[in-house]
């Protein structure tokens, strides 16, 4: 029961992301639903993801984004091995963007 309960209560929280329209739409929202040292960690893993995407090494990416090693790894095998692929989702769609954008 518990397990169905939490599922929703994700299930509801991404509805609510989805309806969101634009960058500034979505600032205030995580800012009201996260703490500071949250949204940092967010964006920092989504950095690493990006750095990996582009194939730096570990030791650029510490110096770049001060995540630890332990966190690099962390968001390598999301991305290599036992992810779900939502990284790739993301970084397909942004791709897709930037390519419309310069049409």
């Amino acid at each position: 029961m518990r397990e169905k309960l939490e599922i929703k209560n994700l299930d509801d929280l991404y509805e609510a992301i989805l309806c969101l329209e634009t960058v500034e739409e979505c600032r205030l929202f995580f800012k009201d639903l996260c703490t500071i040292p949250e949204l940092k960690s967010f964006s920092q893993r989504f950095q690493v993801a990006k750095m990996l995407t582009d194939n730096y090494v570990y030791s650029d990416i510490v110096k770049e984004t001060g995540a630890s090693t332990a966190t690099i790894s962390r968001v390598n095998r999301s991305l290599s091995y036992d992810g779900s692929g939502g990284y790739n989702i993301v970084f397909d769609k942004l791709d897709k963007k930037k390519e419309q954008a310069g049409d």
